[in-house]
Protein backbone atom coordinates (compact mmCIF):
# COMPACT_ATOMS: atom_id res chain seq x y z
CA UNK A 1 0.00 0.00 0.00
CA UNK A 2 2.80 2.24 0.80
CA UNK A 3 4.40 2.45 -2.66
CA UNK A 4 1.24 3.73 -4.41
CA UNK A 5 2.51 6.98 -4.74
CA UNK A 6 5.72 6.17 -5.87
CA UNK A 7 4.33 4.52 -8.38
CA UNK A 8 2.09 6.98 -9.77
CA UNK A 9 5.27 9.36 -9.97
CA UNK A 10 7.12 7.23 -11.99
CA UNK A 11 4.28 6.73 -14.16
CA UNK A 12 3.22 10.56 -14.51
CA UNK A 13 -0.02 10.00 -13.12
CA UNK A 14 0.59 12.70 -10.09
CA UNK A 15 0.38 16.18 -10.61
CA UNK A 16 -0.57 17.87 -7.58
CA UNK A 17 -1.25 16.59 -3.96
CA UNK A 18 -2.20 17.72 -0.39
CA UNK A 19 0.76 17.52 2.52
CA UNK A 20 0.42 14.22 4.67
CA UNK A 21 -1.43 12.07 1.35
CA UNK A 22 2.22 9.62 1.34
CA UNK A 23 1.87 9.43 5.29
CA UNK A 24 -1.92 8.64 4.96
CA UNK A 25 -2.13 5.92 2.97
CA UNK A 26 0.71 4.30 4.52
CA UNK A 27 -1.15 3.72 7.97
CA UNK A 28 -4.27 1.71 6.38
CA UNK A 29 -6.61 0.82 3.47
CA UNK A 30 -8.06 3.90 2.41
CA UNK A 31 -10.83 4.87 -0.18
CA UNK A 32 -11.00 7.73 -2.95
CA UNK A 33 -12.98 8.59 -5.29
CA UNK A 34 -12.81 10.06 -9.15
CA UNK A 35 -15.77 11.45 -11.33
CA UNK A 36 -17.02 10.32 -14.40
CA UNK A 37 -19.23 12.80 -17.00
CA UNK A 38 -21.97 10.96 -17.78
CA UNK A 39 -23.37 12.79 -20.99
CA UNK A 40 -22.35 10.44 -23.29
CA UNK A 41 -22.81 6.35 -22.88
CA UNK A 42 -18.89 6.04 -23.24
CA UNK A 43 -15.93 7.36 -21.86
CA UNK A 44 -12.88 8.08 -24.17
CA UNK A 45 -9.14 8.14 -24.27
CA UNK A 46 -9.21 11.22 -22.43
CA UNK A 47 -10.40 9.06 -19.63
CA UNK A 48 -7.84 7.12 -19.12
CA UNK A 49 -5.64 8.70 -17.08
CA UNK A 50 -7.78 8.80 -14.33
CA UNK A 51 -9.05 5.26 -14.50
CA UNK A 52 -5.59 4.26 -14.64
CA UNK A 53 -5.02 6.47 -10.97
CA UNK A 54 -7.90 4.45 -9.50
CA UNK A 55 -6.86 1.35 -10.55
CA UNK A 56 -3.65 1.51 -9.27
CA UNK A 57 -5.30 2.39 -6.06
CA UNK A 58 -7.01 -0.65 -6.41
CA UNK A 59 -3.84 -2.92 -7.23
CA UNK A 60 -2.40 -1.41 -4.12
CA UNK A 61 -5.11 -2.21 -1.79
CA UNK A 62 -7.20 0.77 -1.51
CA UNK A 63 -10.77 0.70 -1.91
CA UNK A 64 -12.02 2.73 -5.21
CA UNK A 65 -15.12 4.84 -6.18
CA UNK A 66 -16.21 5.58 -9.44
CA UNK A 67 -19.00 8.56 -9.24
CA UNK A 68 -21.13 8.83 -11.94
CA UNK A 69 -22.23 12.31 -11.92
CA UNK A 70 -25.81 11.97 -12.50
CA UNK A 71 -26.69 15.10 -10.45
CA UNK A 72 -23.56 17.30 -11.70
CA UNK A 73 -24.30 16.40 -14.97
CA UNK A 74 -27.20 17.93 -15.52
CA UNK A 75 -25.58 21.34 -14.07
CA UNK A 76 -22.28 21.24 -16.45
CA UNK A 77 -18.68 21.94 -14.85
CA UNK A 78 -17.44 25.22 -15.67
CA UNK A 79 -14.05 24.13 -15.21
CA UNK A 80 -12.37 25.19 -19.23
CA UNK A 81 -15.71 24.96 -20.47
CA UNK A 82 -17.36 28.51 -22.36
CA UNK A 83 -20.73 27.56 -21.99
CA UNK A 84 -22.79 24.63 -20.19
CA UNK A 85 -23.75 21.25 -21.12
CA UNK A 86 -26.99 19.95 -22.61
CA UNK A 87 -29.30 18.79 -19.40
CA UNK A 88 -29.95 14.22 -19.18
CA UNK A 89 -33.23 13.04 -17.98
CA UNK A 90 -32.84 10.26 -15.33
CA UNK A 91 -33.31 7.26 -17.98
CA UNK A 92 -30.46 8.67 -20.30
CA UNK A 93 -28.13 9.10 -17.09
CA UNK A 94 -28.80 5.50 -15.83
CA UNK A 95 -28.33 3.86 -19.14
CA UNK A 96 -25.12 5.97 -19.63
CA UNK A 97 -23.97 4.88 -16.07
CA UNK A 98 -24.40 1.22 -17.02
CA UNK A 99 -22.57 1.53 -20.27
CA UNK A 100 -19.46 3.75 -18.39
CA UNK A 101 -19.38 1.10 -15.19
CA UNK A 102 -18.89 -2.06 -18.01
CA UNK A 103 -15.96 -0.03 -19.89
CA UNK A 104 -15.15 0.50 -16.13
CA UNK A 105 -14.51 -3.08 -15.31
CA UNK A 106 -11.63 -3.79 -18.13
CA UNK A 107 -9.56 -1.81 -15.07
CA UNK A 108 -11.58 -1.83 -11.85
CA UNK A 109 -12.91 -5.13 -9.94
CA UNK A 110 -16.62 -5.07 -8.86
CA UNK A 111 -16.00 -8.97 -7.14
CA UNK A 112 -18.14 -8.27 -4.63
CA UNK A 113 -15.27 -10.84 -2.89
CA UNK A 114 -12.77 -8.72 -2.56
CA UNK A 115 -12.53 -6.32 0.46
CA UNK A 116 -11.66 -3.39 -1.74
CA UNK A 117 -14.13 -4.24 -4.67
CA UNK A 118 -14.59 -1.30 -6.82
CA UNK A 119 -18.09 0.57 -6.38
CA UNK A 120 -19.94 2.62 -8.81
CA UNK A 121 -21.92 5.38 -7.23
CA UNK A 122 -24.33 7.92 -8.80
CA UNK A 123 -24.83 11.55 -6.90
CA UNK A 124 -27.92 11.62 -8.23
CA UNK A 125 -29.33 9.03 -5.95
CA UNK A 126 -28.28 11.49 -2.85
CA UNK A 127 -29.07 14.52 -4.48
CA UNK A 128 -32.43 13.67 -6.36
CA UNK A 129 -34.08 13.71 -2.48
CA UNK A 130 -32.45 16.86 -1.31
CA UNK A 131 -35.11 19.83 -1.57
CA UNK A 132 -33.20 23.35 -2.51
CA UNK A 133 -34.31 25.15 0.76
CA UNK A 134 -32.56 22.01 2.62
CA UNK A 135 -29.06 22.27 0.76
CA UNK A 136 -28.87 26.11 1.05
CA UNK A 137 -29.92 25.86 4.43
CA UNK A 138 -27.64 23.02 5.61
CA UNK A 139 -24.84 22.85 3.41
CA UNK A 140 -24.95 26.10 1.32
CA UNK A 141 -24.35 28.36 4.36
CA UNK A 142 -21.02 27.06 5.25
CA UNK A 143 -19.24 28.33 1.96
CA UNK A 144 -19.20 32.14 1.23
CA UNK A 145 -19.61 33.80 -2.10
CA UNK A 146 -15.91 35.12 -1.26
CA UNK A 147 -14.26 31.74 -1.50
CA UNK A 148 -16.71 30.32 -4.55
CA UNK A 149 -15.44 33.53 -6.31
CA UNK A 150 -11.93 33.18 -5.60
CA UNK A 151 -11.91 30.28 -8.05
CA UNK A 152 -10.23 30.29 -11.36
CA UNK A 153 -13.01 28.06 -13.11
CA UNK A 154 -15.23 30.83 -11.43
CA UNK A 155 -12.88 33.91 -12.30
CA UNK A 156 -12.36 33.10 -15.80
CA UNK A 157 -15.61 32.54 -16.75
CA UNK A 158 -17.37 35.77 -15.32
CA UNK A 159 -14.25 37.87 -16.73
CA UNK A 160 -14.18 36.31 -19.62
CA UNK A 161 -15.60 38.76 -22.74
CA UNK A 162 -18.44 36.25 -24.03
CA UNK A 163 -21.59 37.52 -23.14
CA UNK A 164 -23.16 34.21 -22.28
CA UNK A 165 -21.21 34.82 -18.72
CA UNK A 166 -22.01 32.45 -16.36
CA UNK A 167 -25.42 31.02 -14.72
CA UNK A 168 -26.43 30.52 -11.02
CA UNK A 169 -26.81 26.46 -11.94
CA UNK A 170 -22.52 26.59 -12.80
CA UNK A 171 -21.95 28.81 -10.45
CA UNK A 172 -23.44 26.12 -7.86
CA UNK A 173 -21.47 23.49 -9.36
CA UNK A 174 -18.38 23.33 -7.15
CA UNK A 175 -20.83 23.14 -4.04
CA UNK A 176 -22.46 20.42 -5.42
CA UNK A 177 -19.77 18.58 -5.73
CA UNK A 178 -18.08 19.55 -2.84
CA UNK A 179 -21.12 17.97 -1.03
CA UNK A 180 -20.49 14.29 -2.84
CA UNK A 181 -17.00 14.45 -0.90
CA UNK A 182 -19.41 15.19 2.46
CA UNK A 183 -21.31 12.46 1.90
CA UNK A 184 -19.22 9.86 0.17
CA UNK A 185 -17.12 9.86 3.86
CA UNK A 186 -20.05 9.99 5.72
CA UNK A 187 -21.44 6.87 4.12
CA UNK A 188 -18.23 4.95 2.51
CA UNK A 189 -15.60 6.23 4.70
CA UNK A 190 -14.02 8.31 2.11
CA UNK A 191 -11.43 10.40 2.76
CA UNK A 192 -9.61 11.04 -0.61
CA UNK A 193 -10.48 12.64 -3.59
CA UNK A 194 -8.82 12.21 -7.33
CA UNK A 195 -9.14 13.93 -10.83
CA UNK A 196 -7.57 15.76 -12.90
CA UNK A 197 -5.83 18.78 -12.52
CA UNK A 198 -8.11 21.06 -13.63
CA UNK A 199 -10.83 19.58 -11.05
CA UNK A 200 -8.38 21.32 -8.00
CA UNK A 201 -10.83 24.19 -7.35
CA UNK A 202 -13.84 21.58 -7.29
CA UNK A 203 -12.08 19.44 -4.89
CA UNK A 204 -10.37 21.55 -2.37
CA UNK A 205 -14.02 23.00 -1.85
CA UNK A 206 -14.92 19.17 -0.68
CA UNK A 207 -12.50 19.23 1.72
CA UNK A 208 -13.31 22.86 3.21
CA UNK A 209 -16.89 21.34 2.73
CA UNK A 210 -15.61 18.12 5.10
CA UNK A 211 -13.39 20.58 7.59
CA UNK A 212 -16.17 23.19 8.08
CA UNK A 213 -18.73 20.55 9.15
CA UNK A 214 -17.78 17.61 10.31
CA UNK A 215 -14.36 18.75 11.14
CA UNK A 216 -12.52 16.37 9.33
CA UNK A 217 -9.03 16.06 7.06
CA UNK A 218 -9.58 15.45 3.07
CA UNK A 219 -7.00 14.65 1.12
CA UNK A 220 -6.01 15.20 -2.75
CA UNK A 221 -4.65 13.73 -5.71
CA UNK A 222 -4.64 15.41 -9.24
CA UNK A 223 -3.52 13.69 -12.33
CA UNK A 224 -2.27 16.18 -15.29
CA UNK A 225 -3.85 16.79 -18.13
CA UNK A 226 -2.09 14.64 -20.95
CA UNK A 227 -0.70 16.82 -24.16
CA UNK A 228 0.88 16.15 -26.83
CA UNK A 229 4.97 16.79 -27.82
CA UNK A 230 4.01 18.63 -30.98
CA UNK A 231 1.31 20.80 -29.87
CA UNK A 232 -1.34 18.74 -30.71
CA UNK A 233 -4.41 17.64 -28.78
CA UNK A 234 -4.16 14.26 -26.96
CA UNK A 235 -7.15 11.77 -27.51
CA UNK A 236 -8.67 12.89 -31.08
CA UNK A 237 -7.64 12.01 -34.56
CA UNK A 238 -9.04 14.18 -37.15
CA UNK A 239 -11.16 15.81 -35.02
CA UNK A 240 -12.99 13.38 -33.59
CA UNK A 241 -12.75 11.59 -29.68
CA UNK A 242 -10.89 8.26 -29.55
CA UNK A 243 -13.65 6.39 -27.86
CA UNK A 244 -13.67 3.22 -25.60
CA UNK A 245 -16.49 1.72 -27.29
CA UNK A 246 -16.00 0.87 -30.57
CA UNK A 247 -19.40 1.61 -31.54
CA UNK A 248 -18.01 4.94 -31.67
CA UNK A 249 -14.45 4.36 -32.63
CA UNK A 250 -13.51 0.83 -34.17
CA UNK A 251 -11.13 -0.85 -32.64
CA UNK A 252 -8.46 -0.50 -35.47
CA UNK A 253 -8.89 3.06 -35.68
CA UNK A 254 -8.02 2.82 -32.12
CA UNK A 255 -4.94 0.57 -32.37
CA UNK A 256 -3.89 2.77 -35.09
CA UNK A 257 -3.96 6.00 -33.19
CA UNK A 258 -1.42 4.88 -30.48
CA UNK A 259 0.86 3.00 -33.43
CA UNK A 260 1.23 6.62 -34.58
CA UNK A 261 2.19 8.27 -31.98
CA UNK A 262 6.21 9.69 -31.93
CA UNK A 263 9.02 8.53 -29.58
CA UNK A 264 8.61 11.37 -27.33
CA UNK A 265 4.69 10.89 -26.52
CA UNK A 266 5.46 6.85 -26.77
CA UNK A 267 8.01 7.31 -24.18
CA UNK A 268 5.44 8.13 -22.14
CA UNK A 269 2.83 6.46 -22.59
CA UNK A 270 3.40 3.73 -22.21
CA UNK A 271 4.69 4.68 -18.55
CA UNK A 272 0.88 5.96 -17.86
CA UNK A 273 -1.32 3.99 -20.50
CA UNK A 274 -0.09 0.28 -19.86
CA UNK A 275 0.66 -1.83 -16.77
CA UNK A 276 3.65 -3.32 -17.54
CA UNK A 277 6.35 -2.56 -14.66
CA UNK A 278 9.62 -0.40 -14.68
CA UNK A 279 12.05 -3.00 -15.68
CA UNK A 280 9.81 -4.05 -18.60
CA UNK A 281 9.40 -0.40 -19.70
CA UNK A 282 12.96 0.57 -19.53
CA UNK A 283 13.70 -2.78 -21.43
CA UNK A 284 11.28 -1.81 -24.20
CA UNK A 285 12.96 1.89 -23.94
CA UNK A 286 16.12 0.34 -24.71
CA UNK A 287 15.73 -2.20 -27.39
CA UNK A 288 13.28 0.78 -29.40
CA UNK A 289 16.44 3.21 -29.17
CA UNK A 290 18.57 0.26 -30.70
CA UNK A 291 16.38 -0.09 -34.01
CA UNK A 292 13.54 3.24 -34.16
CA UNK A 293 12.57 2.29 -37.26
CA UNK A 294 10.85 -0.81 -36.17
CA UNK A 295 8.60 1.03 -33.84
CA UNK A 296 8.61 -1.36 -30.85
CA UNK A 297 7.62 0.94 -28.62
CA UNK A 298 4.97 2.26 -30.51
CA UNK A 299 3.93 -1.64 -31.13
CA UNK A 300 4.15 -2.42 -28.05
CA UNK A 301 1.82 0.53 -26.20
CA UNK A 302 -0.71 -0.09 -29.05
CA UNK A 303 -0.90 -3.61 -28.06
CA UNK A 304 -1.44 -3.30 -24.12
CA UNK A 305 -3.55 -0.66 -24.19
CA UNK A 306 -6.06 -2.25 -27.27
CA UNK A 307 -5.96 -5.76 -25.51
CA UNK A 308 -6.46 -4.21 -22.12
CA UNK A 309 -9.98 -2.05 -23.84
CA UNK A 310 -11.09 -4.54 -25.96
CA UNK A 311 -9.93 -8.04 -26.42
CA UNK A 312 -7.26 -9.90 -27.36
CA UNK A 313 -9.15 -11.46 -30.55
CA UNK A 314 -9.53 -7.10 -31.85
CA UNK A 315 -6.34 -6.50 -31.11
CA UNK A 316 -5.45 -9.77 -33.36
CA UNK A 317 -7.13 -8.65 -36.38
CA UNK A 318 -6.16 -5.02 -35.71
CA UNK A 319 -2.76 -6.10 -36.46
CA UNK A 320 -3.58 -8.59 -39.20
CA UNK A 321 -5.52 -5.47 -40.75
CA UNK A 322 -2.23 -3.18 -40.43
CA UNK A 323 -0.24 -6.19 -41.74
CA UNK A 324 -2.40 -6.32 -44.53
CA UNK A 325 -2.07 -2.99 -45.93
CA UNK A 326 1.71 -3.58 -46.49
CA UNK A 327 1.52 -7.29 -47.51
CA UNK A 328 3.63 -8.00 -51.20
CA UNK A 329 0.59 -10.14 -51.60
CA UNK A 330 -2.42 -7.68 -50.87
CA UNK A 331 -5.24 -8.53 -52.88
CA UNK A 332 -5.03 -11.85 -51.75
CA UNK A 333 -4.53 -11.27 -47.99
CA UNK A 334 -7.32 -8.49 -47.40
CA UNK A 335 -9.82 -10.76 -49.48
CA UNK A 336 -9.45 -13.08 -46.61
CA UNK A 337 -10.12 -10.33 -43.95
CA UNK A 338 -13.93 -9.99 -42.95
CA UNK A 339 -15.78 -7.06 -44.39
CA UNK A 340 -16.59 -5.63 -41.17
CA UNK A 341 -13.08 -5.22 -40.75
CA UNK A 342 -12.31 -3.90 -43.91
CA UNK A 343 -14.78 -1.18 -43.72
CA UNK A 344 -13.03 -0.08 -40.47
CA UNK A 345 -9.50 0.16 -42.25
CA UNK A 346 -11.19 2.40 -44.70
CA UNK A 347 -13.23 4.02 -42.33
CA UNK A 348 -13.64 7.72 -43.97
CA UNK A 349 -12.46 7.08 -47.06
CA UNK A 350 -14.14 8.72 -50.36
CA UNK A 351 -16.47 6.03 -51.79
CA UNK A 352 -17.79 6.24 -55.08
CA UNK A 353 -20.65 3.43 -56.42
CA UNK A 354 -20.45 1.96 -59.77
CA UNK A 355 -22.71 -0.46 -61.62
CA UNK A 356 -22.08 -3.92 -61.73
CA UNK A 357 -22.75 -3.93 -65.26
CA UNK A 358 -20.30 -1.06 -65.77
CA UNK A 359 -17.29 -3.34 -64.02
CA UNK A 360 -18.36 -6.56 -66.44
CA UNK A 361 -17.97 -4.61 -69.05
CA UNK A 362 -14.45 -2.99 -68.12
CA UNK A 363 -13.57 0.88 -67.18
CA UNK A 364 -10.75 2.67 -68.17
CA UNK A 365 -8.88 4.19 -65.50
CA UNK A 366 -8.78 7.87 -66.46
CA UNK A 367 -12.69 7.57 -66.89
CA UNK A 368 -12.89 5.75 -63.97
CA UNK A 369 -10.30 8.64 -62.08
CA UNK A 370 -12.82 11.45 -62.95
CA UNK A 371 -15.62 11.03 -65.19
CA UNK A 372 -17.38 7.86 -63.33
CA UNK A 373 -15.94 9.14 -59.23
CA UNK A 374 -15.09 12.43 -59.25
CA UNK A 375 -11.97 11.31 -57.30
CA UNK A 376 -9.69 13.40 -59.26
CA UNK A 377 -10.40 17.20 -60.93
CA UNK A 378 -10.31 16.64 -64.62
CA UNK A 379 -9.54 13.96 -67.49
CA UNK A 380 -5.82 16.17 -67.97
CA UNK A 381 -5.17 15.59 -63.97
CA UNK A 382 -5.72 11.67 -63.94
CA UNK A 383 -3.34 11.62 -67.07
CA UNK A 384 -0.51 13.73 -65.20
CA UNK A 385 -0.87 11.88 -62.16
CA UNK A 386 -0.59 7.98 -64.18
CA UNK A 387 1.91 9.73 -65.94
CA UNK A 388 3.58 10.79 -62.69
CA UNK A 389 3.16 6.88 -61.86
CA UNK A 390 1.55 7.77 -58.66
CA UNK A 391 -2.17 5.74 -59.39
CA UNK A 392 -2.14 2.43 -57.77
CA UNK A 393 -5.54 -0.22 -58.16
CA UNK A 394 -5.16 -2.26 -55.27
CA UNK A 395 -1.54 -1.09 -53.96
CA UNK A 396 -0.43 -2.19 -57.74
CA UNK A 397 0.98 0.53 -59.85
CA UNK A 398 -1.38 1.17 -63.10
CA UNK A 399 -0.46 3.18 -66.49
CA UNK A 400 -2.70 4.82 -68.65
CA UNK A 401 -4.37 1.70 -70.86
CA UNK A 402 -5.53 0.11 -67.84
CA UNK A 403 -8.84 -0.94 -67.34
CA UNK A 404 -10.79 -1.80 -64.63
CA UNK A 405 -12.79 -4.69 -64.55
CA UNK A 406 -14.44 -7.58 -62.19
CA UNK A 407 -10.52 -9.70 -61.56
CA UNK A 408 -9.71 -6.16 -59.18
CA UNK A 409 -12.69 -6.39 -57.21
CA UNK A 410 -11.93 -6.73 -52.75
CA UNK A 411 -14.98 -9.44 -51.59
CA UNK A 412 -16.41 -8.96 -54.88
CA UNK A 413 -18.06 -4.93 -54.50
CA UNK A 414 -14.63 -2.81 -53.70
CA UNK A 415 -11.62 -1.34 -55.53
CA UNK A 416 -8.82 0.65 -53.92
CA UNK A 417 -7.05 3.45 -55.63
CA UNK A 418 -4.50 5.10 -54.19
CA UNK A 419 -2.65 8.52 -55.76
CA UNK A 420 0.76 8.09 -53.99
CA UNK A 421 1.06 7.75 -50.31
CA UNK A 422 -1.77 10.42 -48.43
CA UNK A 423 -4.84 10.18 -50.98
CA UNK A 424 -6.77 6.90 -50.85
CA UNK A 425 -10.45 6.28 -52.54
CA UNK A 426 -13.21 3.42 -52.71
CA UNK A 427 -15.10 1.97 -55.59
CA UNK A 428 -18.07 0.45 -54.99
CA UNK A 429 -20.09 -2.32 -56.52
CA UNK A 430 -23.79 -1.86 -56.50
CA UNK A 431 -25.72 -4.16 -58.53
Amino acid sequence: MDNFISEIKWRGLIHDSTPGIEKFLSENKRTAYIGFDPTSDSLHIGNLVPIMLLSHFQKHGHKPIALIGGATGMIGDPSGKSSERNLLDEDKLRFNQQAIKNQLSKFLSFDKKMSNMALILNNYDWMKGFSFLNFIRDIGKHITINYMMSKDSVKNRISSESRSGMSFTEFTYQIVQGYDFLFLNRNYNCLIQMGGSDQWGNITTGMELLRRIDGKKGYAITCPLITKSDGSKFGKSEGDNIWLDSKKTSVYKFYQYWLNTSDDDAKDYIKTFTFLDKKQVEKIIFKHELEPHLRLLQKTLASEITELVHSEKDLINSIKASEVLFSKEFLNDINKIDEALFLDIFEGVPIANISLNEINNGIEIIRLLFEKSGFLSSNSDAKRALKENSISVNKKKVTEDYIVNKKDLIKEKYVIINRGKKSTFIIKVKD
